[in-house]
């Protein structure tokens, strides 16, 4: 070892005598063999001893320690209040339509407007929470969003209310992103999977409840009271984030000028992985936003023809996207990521196939495994931009967000034209078109991989 990693130290100053080698030896010789020893020791344990010290120096929470399980609730109720807000109109378009007079293309815009003004706006919102800090901008978006939210039942005209949407999407901006930068930044990297498998189970919940609620509420009393019901467990969501969210400790302010922010975007496009990841969230999530858009219409009509309040229990099946997006750090750890992904593309297009069955308990085991494999998938990519970007995360992860909003957009307005015009087996083939794609791409990223390892 170094005289520094000892405590030892060896100093000669200008003028004093030197002693002979003899007595330097002689002298040095019980400190010496201390040394040997401890040297020796060091060479048995060093690198464990190391690891330790950075476990025990990195403050940063990890389950079980303190605030974590304050952070996980708080970031779970944010994303029950994301889900439950955005999509909000989607179990109750075949009313909507019914009540406005519009076709399922344009009832689809409730939903495809909130998600296309969220992807628009998550890039800026993450700039602001780089300069603002994480848990401010998310308390504002999510108090934006809800006060629109109790605006939404008034909406006099489908335009009004596509517009309103709008706004309460570009609101919820702040939410995601932010909340996987937060967690990159303050929970430990062996904790991160699961950290954000919780927030994508809140989303999970949020989209469930949101759905069910809707589909009785609206059964009884119609879909505007429906919808402000909705507004209003959003509120109490994000009251109890406001109060349970620890303060970040880990937060760097960040720059707002426009070249800082262009030349982190930049650096994150021009990597391989993540331009990836991104398209698999885009591909995911598109078939998941064509599914749920559509299925309502689908389950309405011959040969199911259920009412409005077994319509939105369906939607019980996003608890199996709770459990998969919470276990999905094991898949990880059993299957590594690019495995991981593929299970998760297998299972959501077996439940493709599986729904094309003119049966209830068939198609709802469909929606189960689409639900499952999109809730992993999403878990798994999500997770990853977090650890690959380096620098700039809330842009990473807003990159990421944008992306799969975009295709949460395409995949609602795409799957109900296809369904408009080839009924659900045209939802299903734009699905399967989507799957095939994550596999095209994971598949690339699999022999990428390989490529570097020989290379090195």
């Amino acid at each position: 070892m170094s005289p520094a990693s000892t405590g030892a130290s060896i100093r000669v100053d200008a003028g004093t005598p030197v002693p002979s080698s003899e007595a330097v030896a002689a002298a040095q010789a019980p400190e010496a063999a201390k040394a040997a020893v401890a040297a020796e020791a060091a060479v048995a344990v060093d690198a464990p001893a190391t690891a330790v010290a950075a476990e025990a120096a990195d403050s940063r929470m990890t389950p079980g320690g303190p605030g974590y399980r304050r952070m996980s609730l708080a970031l779970f109720l944010a994303g029950v209040a994301t889900f439950a807000l955005l999509y909000s109109t989607q179990a109750l378009l075949p009313l909507i339509s019914d009540d406005l007079g519009v076709a399922a293309g344009e009832a689809s815009w409730t939903v495809a407007a909130a998600t296309g003004g969220l992807a628009l706006f998550v890039l800026p919102m993450s700039a602001l929470s780089e300069r603002f800090g994480r848990r401010t901008v998310m308390t504002a978006s999510l108090a934006v969003a809800v006060g629109v939210g109790m605006l939404v039942p008034f909406a006099p005209s489908i335009g009004a209310l596509v517009a309103l949407r709008a706004v309460q999407g570009a609101a919820l901006a702040g939410l995601p992103a932010s909340a996987t930068a937060y967690l990159a930044e303050e929970v430990r990297p062996k904790a991160l999977v699961t950290a954000i498998g919780l927030f994508v189970a809140g989303n999970s919940v949020g989209g469930m409840s949101g759905r069910v609620i809707t589909g009785w509420v609206a059964q009884e009393w119609g879909w505007r009271t429906a919808v402000g019901v909705i507004g209003v467990v959003a509120v109490a969501c994000a009251v109890a984030f406001r109060l349970l969210l620890p303060a970040p400790r880990h937060f760097r302010t960040g720059s707002l000028r426009p070249r800082v922010l262009a030349g982190t975007v930049r650096d994150h496009l021009s990597n391989p992985l993540l331009r990836r990841l991104y398209a698999i969230g885009a591909l995911f999530m598109m078939v998941f936003g064509g599914v749920y858009t559509v299925i309502g219409y689908r389950l309405t009509e011959a040969p199911f023809s259920l009412p409005q309040g077994i319509i939105g229990s369906i939607f019980l099946v996003y608890l199996v996207g709770t459990v998969s997006a919470s276990t999905s750090g094991r898949l990880v750890g059993r299957l590594g990521r690019r495995g991981a992904l593929y299970t998760a593309a297998g299972t959501t297009a077996a439940g493709l196939l599986l729904s094309l069955a003119p049966a209830v308990p068939l198609v709802l085991l469909g929606l189960v495994l689409i639900t499952a494999g999109f809730f992993a998938g999403h878990a798994v990519a999500s997770s990853a931009v977090g650890r690959t970007a380096t620098h700039g995360r809330a842009q990473a992860s807003a990159l990421y967000q944008s992306a799969y909003y975009i295709g949460s957009s395409v995949g609602s307005t795409v799957g109900a034209l296809a369904f408009h015009s080839d009924g659900w087996a045209g939802t299903v083939s734009v699905g399967l078109l989507a799957v095939l794609g994550v596999v095209t791409i994971t598949l690339l990223g699999t022999r990428a991989a390989r490529r570097e390892a020989v290379l090195a």
